[in-house]
């Protein structure tokens, strides 16, 4: 017994001793390499540090989700092109994870050609570069759309033309801020009820219609809010003047053009997760679900669909991750992006080692949140052993 817990305790101190003799040389090596830098920067005369984040910009952003002027500081301008990386990645990944599952149900179609269809829309997106598919959507497609005289009209105030699309800008009034307000309370209720409607489901197998009365509260509560407030909105209507439209509000063709490409490339490579997913469904769950006489549709959405995502979440976390870091080809289209921005900032100041530190620490902190969010939702829907 004593050979043995001796034994154990050399294994361990072993082991203890070479992870930490593998860490001192790590930290030797950072600090070497910090070392070497800032002599090489200072042999070049360049200055290091972040001060110049506070300095003045001087630089216009085109497209910018707040407000902001060249007399804003770097690092504000710098905060812009974040915002503008997790709104369009935002978007991208809602949009892509719906074109992705619709891709993926009609790959196992019996309709012959709509899984023709979506096998040709897989192969061929997932093997074009992105980068082909931002200059086609952008230089292409969206280049051959009329000019601002000759807008495509349609609505009260929508316009669409090779600058963008134009539309009735919403202008807040007094007593607005209760209609948020009333939408956050219509989520809240709707998440509760559904979670009484599934578990009322679990106990006793009655159903209540919990997605209608959701959407009802979700939408019926705001609208009942404002008017009871006597519509607190007013709306900015665009208006053609002189070359281009004035007023309202506008998404330009670079954001349109970055949104489609990440769409439609990671959509493809979405749906083949979705379609591996449905196909490890044991052919005995469906065949019992047909035996009940469940139709089609409630089939796949009850049965086959919440199975699959225990094989589709994982590899859909890699795709998600790849979607943000693949955004930053927005700077070849013109679209000020974190790193069209921070590129901006290099030529300026000749800071690229701070500004590359920052998009990696950002890059960095976007893709650990969607893995751990993505990892939370996995741990939700495997199957637990006894």
């Amino acid at each position: 017994m004593k050979h043995t817990l001796l034994s154990f305790a050399k294994e361990q101190g072993r082991t203890l001793f070479m992870q930490l003799l593998v860490m001192g040389g790590i930290l030797w090596f950072c600090h070497l390499l910090f070392v070497n830098t800032q002599a090489n920067l200072e042999a070049r005369n360049i200055a290091s540090g972040f001060g110049f984040l506070a300095y003045e910009a001087g630089m216009p952003i085109s497209d910018a989700l707040l407000s902001y002027t060249p007399a804003d500081s770097y690092g504000y301008a710098f905060f812009i092109g974040v915002t503008n990386t997790l709104y369009v990645s935002m978007i991208s990944i809602v949009l892509a994870t719906l074109v992705g599952v619709m891709v993926g149900i009609a790959r196992v179609s019996s309709n012959w050609l709509v899984a023709r269809l979506a096998e040709i829309y897989v192969e061929v997106f997932r093997n074009i570069p992105l980068l082909l598919i931002l200059f086609f959507t952008y230089g292409v497609v969206l280049a051959a759309l009329p000019s601002p005289r000759q807008s495509l009209h349609w609505g009260a105030g929508f316009f669409l033309n090779n600058r963008g699309i134009y539309f009735p800008k919403l202008m807040p009034e007094n007593g607005f801020l209760m209609i948020p307000v009333a939408l956050l309370v219509g989520i809240i209720a709707a998440v509760i009820i559904h979670r009484k409607a599934t578990k009322r489901r679990k106990e006793t197998g009655r159903s209540l219609p919990s997605v209608r009365i959701g959407l009802a509260l979700t939408f019926g509560l705001p609208l009942l809010t404002a008017l009871l407030l006597g519509m607190p909105i007013a709306w900015e209507i665009p208006v053609l003047k002189g070359f281009n439209f004035k007023g309202g509000g506008v998404i330009r063709p670079e954001f349109c053009a970055l949104l489609i490409g990440l769409v439609l490339y990671t959509a493809a490579f979405i749906g083949e997760n979705v379609r591996s997913g449905i196909q490890s469904v044991a052919k005995g769950q469906l065949d019992a679900a047909h035996a009940l006489g469940l139709p089609g549709g409630l089939i796949m959405r009850r049965v086959v669909l919440p199975q699959a995502l225990r094989v589709t979440i994982p590899a859909t976390t890699n795709d998600y991750a790849s979607l943000v870091k693949n955004s930053s080809l927005a700077v070849a289209i013109g679209y000020p992006d974190m790193v069209s921005v921070g590129g901006t900032i290099i030529g300026q100041n000749d800071q690229a080692i701070e500004i590359i530190v920052m998009w990696m620490a950002v890059y960095l902190f976007i893709n650990l949140v969607i893995s751990l969010v993505m990892n939370w939702l996995n741990a939700r829907v495997q199957l637990i052993g006894r």
